[in-house]
């Protein structure tokens, strides 16, 4: 329950942090969460396969905001499309 908790938490501030950098502004509380989640999920995966690994919680929110912004990105692309 702690890690899902954890999970939730470096979510949501990587969320923000995303909607943040990439000047879309916040997709509200949820919105945040769902694309923070998803962007760790996506960073875990891109930094995985280059054999780069976080340390610590300060890791973990780098790289899920780095693939919450990748998240971003292409839902723009496709939102244009």
């Amino acid at each position: 329950m702690n890690g899902i908790l954890l999970f939730i938490v470096i979510g949501l501030v990587a969320g923000w942090l995303a909607g943040v950098l990439v000047k879309g502004g916040g997709f509200g509380i949820l919105g945040d969460i769902v694309v923070g989640v998803l962007g760790a999920v996506i960073g875990g995966y891109c930094f995985g396969v280059l054999g780069i690994g976080g340390s610590g919680i300060l890791g973990e929110i780098l790289i899920a905001t780095v693939g919450a912004v990748l998240l971003i990105f292409v839902l723009r692309l496709v939102r244009r499309v």
